[in-house]
């Protein structure tokens, strides 16, 4: 939807951001749109604290510390098309949540972002919760002073820009790819100051990744026992 704003408008990122918050603004359509009432593709069963081993064997694949997790996170059990499913939910501030599992990546409606504040004129903001939780786990703290922003996409920066504009310094912990370089250079405009550290994960796709190969460099190589020589 911002590629196209930007494209019929022949307008930056952050001008489709305004565009697109502003109510004026319409698409020109040839035929009228059908509304069609569906029930939602996912339903919430049950939610609880993080136990289940699967889960916790995913975060050790993503060498996320389980106990910060645990702080942030609950176990979301829910159907899809009557099937029973479970996985990690982070919740955002309109009372969805986002999902994640060895196998499946999706969200449960309202899509939001995620927002901490503890008062600091200084702020995080990150793509997506497993970089958030990354951060944490890298820093072994699980209560940061400063205040923090989860996109849980670079769709929803126009969400956040309000809340990072109430802080004096940005620290963008986004994607190295070309969406999370267009939302941060869409930042400078209108925050005071940014600071792009993803230049600390340069060579990688984004700070998990840059987590997930820091530990396994760090993993201790176990030798096999060829037997006691004679």
């Amino acid at each position: 939807m911002i590629d196209l704003v930007m494209r019929m408008e022949h307008c930056s990122l952050a001008e489709a951001f305004q565009k697109l918050d502003d109510t004026s603004f319409s698409f020109q359509r040839d035929a009228p749109i059908v509304s069609i009432n569906r029930e939602p593709a996912i339903k919430i069963q049950h939610i609880a604290p993080l136990t289940h081993p699967a889960l916790f064997d995913y975060l050790k694949e993503r060498s996320v510390t389980t106990d910060i997790a645990k702080y942030y996170c609950s176990e979301i059990h829910y159907t899809i098309a009557g099937k029973n499913y479970f996985a990690i939910g982070f919740p955002n501030d309109a009372g969805g949540w986002e999902l994640r599992n060895r196998t499946f990546k999706g969200s449960i409606s309202p899509k939001n972002i995620t927002t901490y504040n503890n008062g600091s004129d200084t702020v995080m903001v990150f793509e997506g919760f497993m970089d958030f939780l990354s951060y944490l786990s890298l820093k072994q703290n699980s209560s940061p002073t400063i205040d923090t922003a989860v996109l849980n996409s670079t769709a929803n920066l126009s969400k956040a820009i309000p809340f990072l504009q109430y802080h004096k310094t940005v620290h963008a912990f986004l994607d190295n790819d070309e969406a999370g370089k267009r939302a941060v250079q869409s930042l400078y405009p209108v925050c005071k100051e940014v600071l792009d550290q993803s230049k600390l994960y340069a060579d990688h796709k984004d700070l998990n990744d840059y987590l997930c190969n820091r530990s396994s460099m760090n993993r201790p190589v176990v030798k096999k026992n060829r037997g006691i020589k004679r």
